[in-house]
């Protein structure tokens, strides 16, 4: 069974969970926190950005794999794991404040309308199945 779409989200979430890690490890240098947060609320911000993304990217990975594997992924899917990847690094960015909060807005917007089309088309694709 080959699962393309899986595998190049998948990648890419490995990607920008390494982005958001590096991230992660550049303002703990410059704002000296070695563990924890040490309270400092740019090194929180950053932590919760990458949490953030581990606690919903897993669920958005699965459906996509089930739907592929089922027979189910259209074209579209391509374009809805795409856009979800790119709010993840829109949220990543905005969770910084400044400039760019906006993207934490996005990010969010995306994520859940994306894990509430999965889990819909997902609903359908359960019910329309065979019972084996």
């Amino acid at each position: 069974m080959n699962l393309p779409l899986t595998l190049t989200m998948a990648a890419a979430a490995g990607l920008i969970n390494i982005w958001l890690a590096i991230r992660i490890g550049q303002v703990r240098t410059s704002q000296k926190v070695s563990v924890g947060d040490g309270g400092n609320e740019f090194v929180i911000r950053r932590m919760r950005a990458q949490a953030n993304f581990v606690e919903f990217t897993p669920f958005v990975l699965i459906l996509i794999a089930g739907l592929e594997a089922s027979g189910f992924a259209a074209t579209w899917m391509w374009v809805v794991g795409v856009i979800y990847m790119i709010g993840r690094l829109a949220h990543g960015l905005g969770m910084d404040g400044g400039a760019f909060k906006l993207g934490r807005m996005i990010g969010t917007l995306t994520t859940l309308l994306t894990l509430l089309g999965l889990s819909g088309y997902a609903v359908y694709v359960a019910s329309v199945l065979p019972v084996s």
